[in-house]
């Protein structure tokens, strides 16, 4: 039986005589019996996945977009005087349906995707990008914008001022002001653009998934820690191959990098994994100068010279200039330290039997053994401490000691997969009585659904409407080491501090705070937005912390005093080389996209091209035949396009930031408050007020440096 979607709030909402209403929406037919399309009658309103369908989606996306239509429509063609309510507000609050949808349907394509769903999104995502240009592109609905931005704001608060700036600016960067003819390039472009993107990660996760080695020979894995031979049992079972198989997946790749000597192996596999995508079946050669090309194409049709320059202008940065200053600063600050890195290691491989000098290959096992004998600590000592179980409590324990949350696990919450578990959010106790904040998913270990790596995303945000809270869903997605028949699932430091780091972008998530839902939580400057989770991984090494949860896997034991000593002692271990290494990823980055011919970028050879980029911070010999471009998806396919200098900014800010937390207690209550409130603050205010008005002053760059233990 069809029949409309009452809980839809923009199209629920009636007309009145009053200018000032909501418009009424004359909805399509809408199908309930489908999951994806009906009122949910779970938990907090959390999505059914037991009752969803791989068919489900795509009737479910052509409803919701005729629905999006409507309410377009609606908001249009309302004979009233343009207003903030019956406008902005009315555009903030259209797409809900397609939202929802899409929140569903693209994480899980991230996190447990299969053919068809691939298949799906080729063939959605054109109709995706046509209704977002028609939204963006419609002469009349600009218009009305224009007209309430250029009206009087009597009466609006400083939150509704920004959202009426940042809706009018979605406009404008978006075409809105373009002549007709130049609007149609841009739907070219535009659409050109989201199929490539769209191609350029699933020929990316194809290609990791695609490469295996299988060793059969017990000599060739004889020399391997029990936790690296197991996992690679168990691949090898999962791939229906005997022996032991490592793969490209960090939790497969690392450790086998970090342990084995059998150095023809891992030439084979370094090479292998640098050349994800770099020819062959899954190429992305020609789908990168596609995306470049047409980023160029709708830049220059904006009227700026180049994509970077169109992107940064709205950005912290600011600028392209200011970005590779920022760069250069940092690089100058620490490449004779990274050289150092690089020469010690080298001389140490030598010392150690190895003939030549050190090659990428080679570098994680001889780092990993100078640390071992140079600080007394490697990742087969810390891991007993660090058994999955107990990281979760401490990092749930950690989040208490800040801002007052707990956890509770609800098993009647659906979850899409059985790796997944699901938990209830609350605040702080209030005269007794705790509130839900957020529902939040952790899903840790790799399959062949999901795209390595780790991240942060939600199903759901956080809004108001008509005094109605509606809270967060939020999703961790991790790629850590699977427990076996025989071991737990044991972390090593670095998984350890992607925990942290991931679990810092769920609590911007879970304490978002406010009306409008575009402005809360992660919705913030891409160079503001790693700060939350940067600064997490500061409390990794406070003996403080770990001391409360971090205990022995068998024995029970607290981690020792000596060990956590350690830790704290290596933790600037390679740190000058580390840095390099990033800033080479934002050069990369940043010289794709200050490209300003678009006639040369077919030609352009793109090992050549990333060569020259990375050149002044390469510290390890370069291998030809290999390339990070053609499975670099933070910027191809990732959002952080002319933005992965980010990580580097957010770092300075993490470092700046922590420094107050150090000064004034790694669980201070003022400050920890403090942060809560730039938290919650999304992106209502300029990041660089919040920042200042958090820590009393710009960051430096200085800041980071030190942290580093460079000065």
């Amino acid at each position: 039986m069809k029949k409309l979607v009452l809980m839809m709030t923009l199209s629920a909402l009636l007309s009145s005589c009053g200018s000032d209403q909501m418009p009424q929406v004359v909805l399509p037919e809408i199908d309930t019996s489908n999951p994806l399309l009906a009122e949910w009658d779970t938990p907090y309103a959390t999505p059914p996945f037991d009752k969803i369908k791989i068919s489900d989606y795509e009737p479910a996306f052509e409803t919701a977009i005729a629905v999006s239509r409507a309410e377009i429509d609606a908001i249009v063609n309302n004979p009233a005087k343009p207003t903030f309510k019956n406008t902005i507000v009315a555009m903030e609050r259209q797409g809900e349906l397609l939202g929802r949808i899409s929140g569903i349907f693209y994480n899980l394509r991230e996190a447990d995707t299969s053919d068809e769903m691939d298949a799906i999104a080729m063939r959605i995502q054109p109709k995706m990008t046509e209704l977002s240009n028609d939204i963006s592109l419609n002469p009349a609905l600009f218009a009305r914008v224009k007209a309430v931005y250029d009206g009087s704001r009597r009466g609006l608060s400083d939150v509704d001022i920004k959202l009426l700036e940042e809706t009018y600016k979605g406009f404008a960067r978006s075409g809105a002001e373009l002549s007709d003819e130049k609007k149609e390039e841009y739907r070219k472009y535009s659409s050109s653009l989201a199929a490539s993107t769209l191609l350029f990660g699933q020929n990316s996760l194809s290609a990791t998934n695609a490469f295996a080695i299988n060793i059969t020979d017990p000599k060739k894995v004889a020399e391997l820690p029990d936790f690296v031979k197991e996992g690679m049992a168990a691949d090898a079972k999962a791939r229906g191959e005997k022996g032991w198989s490592v793969t490209l997946k960090a939790p497969s790749y690392i450790p086998f990098m970090t342990y084995s000597t059998q150095r023809d192996l891992k030439e084979k596999l370094y090479r292998a994994y640098n050349s994800r995508a770099l020819g062959g079946e899954f190429d992305n050669t020609q789908v990168i100068k596609n995306i470049i090309s047409d980023r160029l194409a709708i830049a220059s049709l904006l009227g700026y010279k180049t994509y970077a320059d169109y992107v940064l202008e709205d950005k912290m940065a600011e600028s392209s200039e200011n970005v590779n200053n920022f760069l250069a600063e940092l690089r100058d600050q620490t490449l004779e330290y990274g050289r150092k890195d690089y020469a010690m290691i080298n001389e140490f491989a030598k010392q150690n039997g190895l003939k030549g000098d050190v090659m990428p290959w080679d570098w994680a096992y001889y780092t990993e053994k100078y640390k071992s004998e140079k600080y007394a600590i490697n990742d087969e000592q810390v891991k007993p401490y660090l058994k999955l179980d107990n990281v979760i409590k401490g990092v749930f324990l950690l989040a208490e000691k800040l801002y007052g949350l707990s956890f509770v696990p609800n098993k009647d919450i659906q979850v899409y997969h059985p790796d997944v578990t699901a938990y209830e959010v609350y605040d702080k106790d209030v005269n007794g009585k705790r509130e839900l904040l957020s529902i939040l998913y952790l899903d840790f270990f790799p399959r062949e659904s999901k795209r390595s790596g780790a991240w942060m995303t939600k199903f759901r945000g956080a809004k108001v409407i008509d005094g109605e809270e509606t809270r967060p869903l939020v999703s961790l997605v991790m790629n850590f080491t699977k427990p076996t028949e025989t071991m737990p699932s044991l972390l090593t430091f670095d998984e350890f501090e992607t925990f942290l780091h991931e679990f810092g972008h769920a609590l911007h998530g879970m304490l978002a705070k406010g009306e409008y839902e575009s402005m809360n939580g992660t919705a913030v400057y891409r160079d503001f937005v790693e700060l939350p989770s940067q600064i997490m991984e500061n409390w990794a090494t406070e003996k403080e912390y770990l001391d409360m949860w971090a205990v022995h896997y068998l024995t029970g034991e607290p981690i020792p005093a000596e060990l956590v000593e350690k830790i704290v002692a290596a933790k600037n271990y390679l740190a000058a080389y580390l840095n390099l290494r990033q800033l080479s990823f934002g050069m990369s980055d940043m010289k794709w996209h200050m490209l300003t011919d678009k006639s040369q970028i077919e030609a352009l050879d793109i090992e050549s091209f990333e060569r020259e980029a990375v050149t002044s911070v390469q510290i390890t010999p370069l291998v030809e035949g290999t390339s990070m471009a053609p499975a670099f998806t933070h910027i191809f396919s990732g959002g952080y396009a002319a933005g992965y200098y980010g990580y580097k900014w957010a770092e300075v800010l993490a470092a700046d930031a922590f420094s107050m937390f150090k000064q004034n207690g790694i669980f201070d209550e003022k400050t920890a408050a403090a942060f809560r409130k730039l938290l919650e603050s999304g992106g209502k205010r300029h990041p660089m007020e919040l920042y200042v008005e958090f820590r009393g002053h710009k960051p430096e760059t200085q800041a980071l440096v030190e942290a580093m233990g460079l000065k």
